[in-house]
Parts: C-alpha cells; structure tokens; sequence
C-alpha cells in the first residue's frame, strides 16, 4: 500500500522500490505556490491561514505525486508563542527580535499554534494515500535563530552566548526540548503518521560543544520516542564526523547532506537513512539527472531502510518539471 511504503521502509520492511519525497517540496519553484502565495500579505500570515497552507501542503502530491505529505509551515512558529518577535521581510527571509531575557520566556502547549494542528486534521481529511509529516527546528538552530537574529550568517552572537552565557544557554535549550515536545504531541495527536527535526545549522556548532549538545538532543529524542508513537526523522546539515557523536540519539532515521558518506555508513551501521543527494543537481540538463540518480540509488547498499530526499531544500530558481522528472526517475527504479 503506497501509504505505507515510506513507514515500511524505515522499519526495515521489504519493499519494492525506495520512497520519495523532498524538502522544501512545495515552494517558489511552483507557479501554484506562487499564485497562492499572492494571496496573503506576508509570509508569516501565509503560513497562519490555514486553507492555504493547507492548499500548498498538498501541491507536491498533486504535481510531483510524492510518497509524502509534509505539512507547510516553518520551523520559527513556536518561537513567537515563547515571547520572540518573528517577521518575514519579502526577499530577505526571517528576521527576530529578542532582548536576551532567557527568563521571560514562555512555555507554551500546543493550543498556542492550533492553527498547525488544523493543518493537519485538514490535510489529513483530504488525501489518505501518503503519510504526513509533521516536523519542528531542533533546539540549537531555533536557540542560533533566537540569538543572531536572522539565518545565513556566521552565528558569531550565537556562539559567543553559547560560550559566555553558558547556564543560561543550557536553560534556553532545555525550555526549547520541553516546547517542542509539546508542540510535536499537537501534530501527532492532530494525525501527523511521522515527524522530522530540523538542525539546519548544526555546521556552525564546533566539534567540541557538539558533545555536550549530543547529550541535550539524546533526551529529547527520547523523550520523543516515549511520547509521541510514530517514527522521529532527524536532519541535520554537517560533515560524517558529526555523525560519530550523534549515532546514538535514538531517531528512526537520520537525514544527512551531500558532505556525510552516507553509503559507508549504511554498510557498517543499521541504521535508517534519508537523503543526501546535493540539490544543485536539479540545474543540470535531464539526461544528467537521470543519471545521476540512478547512479545514486545503485550506491544504495541495501534493500531498505532507506527514504530518497535531497540534502537540503528546493531552490526558488528550480525547474518544476526537473524536480519532476526526479521524483518519476526514483519512483521507477526497483530495489532488488
């Protein structure tokens, strides 16, 4: 059963070809995304209208026919509940506002972003043929968000509290877990079948603090484990000497980019993975693509255990019927 097919696979099912579904899915790189998008003033406020997102969440099964459903929001949402201004400036992505009071802030329940879980039971209650994904920022890169203010930068600000501020830091990240459990148990209990955690900056984390953060992020996933009852994706963008000090978090899959080698691991490690195609292969011709990733997926040493995705997101510049042809060519080859 299609539906199945991306649980199946992660829990070592036999299945007849590798799941698919990508990042960033449902995006600029649409026209339908565009023409909705129009529709609402800023992004925030996109993301908040329920009959939108709900709309958009549903365009990458409708024009890609993807093995998945992630639900369309952002991984900020549960900072503005805690007591942190978010906004969205068109053109220049997220931008924060925080005094620094890690004191001030707020815990929050999933009532505080109900608006996520209606996104869900509505997605839900449209289409039965694919799981849906619910998904969260992981504590540090909501914490490196919160601090520096927007994202693509150094993280300087971030590092310097994390090293200067360094109890309160531990006090910032640990309200972080306990929200985002809560937060995570709303979409669960909404009807999400898995969720994924973003650490989309964990690269600008130094080797050495990641052993403490290693630690954090153990607790939370099995915290996770215990309470929400569906499988638990974690992705995080760094090299595969990340990996050595992370391989103990309990999560039933890591989704990696295009620096880790994933095949290696996957021929001495049992354990699940997701990605780590890099996505500037969607600017190459369509024969290169095809072959590519046919290469790619005859690499994969295994059966199963294993969820076809990109190593970070689709860009606004992207051809549509490219990241099409994509998904068609991973659909059409058999495992085994």
């Amino acid at each position: 059963m299609l539906k199945m097919l991306l649980l199946k696979s992660l829990s070592g099912e036999k299945i007849e070809r590798f799941p698919v579904w990508l990042m960033r899915q449902a995006g600029r790189y649409m026209p339908q995304y565009r023409e909705l998008r129009a529709k609402e003033k800023d992004f925030l406020s996109f993301c908040k209208n329920v009959e939108l997102a709900v709309k958009v969440s549903l365009l990458p099964l409708e024009l890609l026919d993807v093995d998945a459903v992630i639900i369309f929001s952002d991984i900020l949402v549960p900072l503005e509940p805690m007591g942190i201004n978010v906004r969205f400036e068109e053109g220049e992505g997220p931008h924060l506002e925080w005094d620094g009071n890690v004191k001030a802030l707020r815990k929050i329940t999933s009532k505080d972003t109900e608006f996520i879980n209606e996104i869900i039971r509505e997605v839900k209650r449209t289409q039965d043929r694919v799981p849906v994904i619910g998904f969260c920022g992981a504590p540090w890169t909501l914490f490196a968000y919160a601090v520096e203010g927007k994202g693509k930068a150094d993280f300087k600000r971030a590092k310097l509290f994390m090293w200067e501020r360094r109890e309160e830091y531990l006090e910032f990240l640990g309200l972080l877990s306990e929200n985002l459990v809560e937060y995570l148990k709303g979409q669960v209990k909404a009807g999400a079948d898995l969720v994924q955690v973003f650490d989309s900056w964990l690269m600008h984390m130094p080797y050495e603090d990641l052993k403490e953060y290693a630690i954090l992020l153990k607790a939370f996933f099995e915290r996770l484990k215990r309470e929400l009852g569906v499988p638990v994706i974690y992705f995080y963008r760094g090299s595969g000497e990340y990996l050595k000090l992370l391989r103990h978090v309990p999560v039933d899959a890591f989704s990696v980019d295009w620096t880790v080698d994933m095949f290696s691991w996957m021929e001495k490690e049992d354990m699940a993975f997701q990605g780590n195609m890099d996505p500037s292969i969607l600017y190459c011709t369509e024969d290169v693509i095809q072959r590519k990733v046919l290469e790619f997926l005859k690499r994969v040493p295994r059966k199963t255990k294993y969820v076809f995705n990109l190593g970070h997101g689709l860009s606004p510049d992207m051809e549509l019927k490219k990241v099409k042809l994509l998904v068609d060519t991973v659909k059409g080859y058999k495992v085994g």
